[in-house]
């Protein structure tokens, strides 16, 4: 019953099938991206499988319990969240989807009326941006923004560098810098997490398909970010990082960072804020405009 689905550890190898279902679906959450997927599979064992024309993906909380994505491709989803169910029910537990978008939410009601149970969660809604807005920043409600770069600009020469593999070991120093500054004994444990998916992704962005950025002031690089395409009109961030000593660097990348997104990509998703605080009001400065809801949907039984 557990070899049921043929799922498969997901691989850097992996990205051409995966992506064949990503990029040309209208699923814009930061789930679906290849880049997150792979370089989180080492915390979520991540697996994925294809079955009749879908993209089904399965990943594990706490190593116990299976939990999946919505199945990914073209056509009546009934017969693959069907598979998906006995799937987990082998495992001696309900269905649970996770990070059901609101497109999401509707395909699955009318594929099973009152199936299922929807649980907003609130601190994984992402935020997603024009490009166009991040990269100009015009208009009134971006004037502090505005303000923040113009004061980096007045006290340091900068330029902005692709992210080539002769960066990354300065991008993992700065990020170094900023765990040591940052990280508390609460959330010591998450932002090591972070900080071996941000490894592993710098140290196989050409596989991954990312595409990052650095600002570099005072011969050291004060700022990076990056990320990749999570379908054909959506480029997500996964990650962006700054010296806080240099004020105005977070701004500054994010212009630069989003000025040098392809122009095909009309959205820019940002992802969660986890429910932290500070970084709730970050994402919300820079005005999203979509505020992407996504609920856990528990299969009824």
């Amino acid at each position: 019953m557990e070899n049921l689905i043929p799922f498969k550890a997901i691989e850097l190898s992996d990205k051409d099938t995966i992506t064949s279902f990503t990029l040309q679906s209208s699923y814009m959450n930061c789930d679906f991206s290849f880049a997150n997927m792979c370089s989180w599979r080492f915390l979520y064992k991540s697996e994925y499988a294809v079955v009749d024309g879908f993209l089904l993906i399965r990943f594990w909380l706490e190593d116990k319990r299976p939990v999946y994505m919505c199945p990914v491709g073209k056509g009546d989803i009934t017969a693959s969240v069907n598979l998906l169910e006995q799937d987990s029910l082998s495992f001696k537990h309900p269905l649970w989807l996770l990070g059901v978008t609101p497109s999401g939410k509707e395909e699955l009601e009318q594929a099973f009326p009152d199936g299922f149970k929807y649980m907003p969660e609130r601190n994984f809604f992402d935020y997603i941006y024009l490009r166009e807005d991040l990269a100009n920043l015009t208009g009134k409600k971006y004037q502090p923004k505005r303000n923040h770069i113009n004061k980096f600009i007045k006290q340091y020469r900068y330029k902005y560098m692709p992210i080539t593999p002769e960066l990354v070991p300065e991008c993992l120093e700065l990020e170094r810098k900023w765990y040591k500054a940052n990280h508390t004994e609460e959330d010591a444990e998450e932002l090591s997490f972070e900080r071996r998916s941000m490894t592993y992704a710098l140290e196989h962005a050409e596989e991954l398909g990312l595409i990052g950025g650095a600002i570099c002031a005072e011969h050291q690089i004060v700022a990076f970010s990056f990320g990749a395409p999570i379908n054909k009109d959506t480029f997500g961030v996964h990650v962006e990082k700054a010296d806080i000593n240099y004020d105005g660097a977070y701004s500054l990348i994010n212009r630069e960072f989003s000025s040098h997104i392809p122009e095909q990509y009309t959205y820019v998703n940002r992802e969660e804020d986890l429910g932290i605080l500070g970084l709730r009001q970050a994402k919300l400065s820079y005005h999203p405009t979509i505020l992407l809801e996504k609920f856990t949907a528990i299969k009824k039984i």
